[in-house]
C-alpha cells in the first residue's frame, strides 16, 4: 500500500512538518509506503511542485488580497478557481503515477495559508474518491489574523473541505469540537506525540554534555539552567519564566531560551530583555547554540534538556504542546501554565508539574525552589512523568487513533 502526503510544505522543524513525519511513520509500520507531495520537501522520492508552497510568490499575492479587508471582490474569486484549476491540472498526472491508497492532507484544509491548493486539493479528491485524512493542526477561526476577510464563501468550502471519503483529524478536543460546532463535522482527535522508546542517553555521556553546554554558557559551576524551550512569541507567556526567577531571588538560577524570536518582530524579545533586566533575572537568549540536530559548532535541542534542571512552559496557548512532551521524553520536571489545551487533553493523564493559571503564585516558587533543592525529587517525577506519557502520547497512542478512521475508509492494515 502506499499513501501519499500532501501539504504546502513537508520539510524542516515546524510544527506541522514534524507532526506529518510521525503520522507517516506510523503508516509506514501499518505497512503504507511514503511519499510526499509539496512546495518544500526533503524526505526521499519526494514530489516537489513548488507551486503548492505558501511562499509562492501567486499564492502569497492572493493571500495579500483576501486577508485585511471585508469588501466583495468578484475578480478575486475568479482568479481563485482559476489557480485552483491550474493546481489541480499540476496535480492529477502525479497522482495518477503514484497509484496512492491513500491520501493524507497535511493542514492544508485547516489554516488558509494556501488558498488555492484547498481547492486544487478538493478537485483530486473529489475525482479520484480516494480515501483520505485531513490531519487539521489549526482552524482559520482561532487566528485572529483570518479573521477580517473577503473570501467568507472560499473559507467555508474549503477550510476543511468535506466529501465522502474524507475522515478528518484534529489535533486536540477542544479544536475537535469547534469544528463540530461550526461546521457539523466529526474529528478524531489524533494528540501530538513523541517517540518514547529512543533510549537515554548514558549518565556518563549526559555527564559530558552537560559539561559541554555549561561551558558555552559560561556559566560557574554553582549555576543551574532553567530552560525555556520554545520560540520568543507573546503566546509561550515567557514573561511568566521571568516572574518565576524573579520571585525564586536565587542567583545560581539562569533563565535560557533555546529557540528563536520568530515571525513576530524582535519587540517581544526586547521586552523580555528590559523585564529580566529590571527584576535582576539572568536571562540567556542563546538560539544560535542549538539546533534540531548536532553540528561541528552547535548542539543538538536534546541536548539543552540534557543540561537543564528544571523547564518552564508558561505558555498562554497551544495548539498542543511539543515542547512539553520533549520535556516529559528527556525526563525533566516543568512549570506548566493551564492553558486550555492542556486542561483538556494532557492534565487529565495525571502527569505531574507545578501548575500556574496565569499568574506566578508564592506556591508555585515554593514548589520550584524545593525541586530545584532537591534534585532526586525530580528525577522521581520525571520517570513517572516519562512512563505515563509513554502510555498516552508515544507512537502506539497515534497508531490506535489513526486505526478507526482508517477502518471508517475501509482500510484495515
Amino acid at each position: 500500500m502506499r499513501a501519499a502526503h500532501l501539504g504546502t510544505r513537508l520539510a524542516g522543524t515546524d510544527g506541522v512538518s514534524l507532526e506529518a513525519t510521525k503520522v507517516a511513520n506510523v503508516l509506514e509500520r501499518m505497512g503504507f509506503e511514503r511519499i510526499d507531495v509539496a512546495g518544500e520537501v526533503e524526505t526521499p522520492g519526494a514530489v516537489l511542485i513548488p507551486e503548492m508552497h505558501f511562499r509562492d510568490p501567486t499564492a502569497v499575492g492572493l493571500q495579500a488580497r483576501a486577508f485585511g479587508s471585508e469588501e466583495p471582490n468578484p475578480d478575486l474569486e475568479q482568479d481563485l478557481a482559476d489557480t485552483a484549476d491550474a493546481l489541480a491540472d499540476r496535480l492529477r498526472p502525479v497522482i495518477r503515477d503514484l497509484a496512492p491508497d491513500l491520501l493524507v492532507i497535511q493542514n492544508a484544509w485547516a489554516i488558509p495559508m494556501q488558498l488555492p491548493l484547498a481547492g486544487a486539493l478538493a478537485q483530486i479528491v473529489e475525482e479520484t474518491q480516494l480515501p483520505t485524512l485531513s490531519h487539521e493542526h489549526d482552524y482559520a477561526w482561532e487566528r485572529e489574523r483570518f479573521s477580517r476577510n473577503c473570501v467568507a464563501d472560499w473559507l467555508d468550502s474549503y477550510f476543511p473541505w468535506e466529501g465522502p471519503t474524507v475522515r478528518h483529524l484534529a489535533i486536540n478536543t477542544p479544536a475537535a469540537e469547534s469544528l463540530h460546532a461550526r461546521r457539523g463535522l466529526h474529528a478524531t482527535v489524533v494528540p501530538n506525540v513523541m517517540d518514547f522508546s529512543r533510549p537515554m542517553p548514558s549518565a556518563e555521556e549526559a555527564q559530558r554534555v552537560r559539561g559541554e553546554v555549561r561551558a558555552a554558557l559560561d556559566l560557574s559551576p554553582e549555576q543551574r539552567i532553567i530552560l525555556q524551550p520554545t520560540r520568543v512569541i507573546p503566546r509561550k507567556g515567557i514573561h511568566l519564566a521571568i516572574d518565576l526567577l524573579a520571585q525564586l531571588e536565587d542567583p545560581r538560577n539562569v533563565l535560557v531560551i533555546s529557540h528563536e524570536s520568530g515571525d513576530e518582530g524582535e519587540t517581544t524579545l526586547q521586552d523580555l530583555v528590559q523585564q529580566a533586566s529590571q527584576l535582576g533575572v539572568d536571562l540567556r537568549y542563546v538560539p544560535h547554540l542549538f539546533t534540531p540536530v548536532r553540528t561541528a559548532t552547535t548542539f543538538a535541542l536534546e541536548d539543552a534538556y540534557v543540561a537543564a534542571g528544571f523547564v518552564t512552559y508558561p505558555s498562554l496557548y497551544e495548539g498542543f504542546g511539543n515542547a512539553l512532551l520533549e520535556t516529559l521524553a528527556f525526563r525533566r520536571a516543568a512549570l506548566v501554565n493551564r492553558y486550555a489545551v492542556y486542561q483538556r487533553d494532557i492534565a487529565p493523564t495525571g502527569l505531574e508539574f507545578v501548575e500556574i493559571d496565569d499568574e506566578v503564585t508564592p506556591e508555585a516558587v515554593e514548589q520550584v525552589r524545593q525541586l530545584l533543592d532537591h534534585p532526586e525529587r525530580c528525577e522521581q517525577i520525571a520517570e513517572r512523568n516519562r512512563s505515563l506519557a509513554a502510555e498516552h502520547f508515544g507512537m502506539q497512542a497515534l497508531e490506535t487513533a489513526l486505526r478507526s478512521p482508517l477502518a471508517s475508509l475501509g482500510i484495515t492494515p
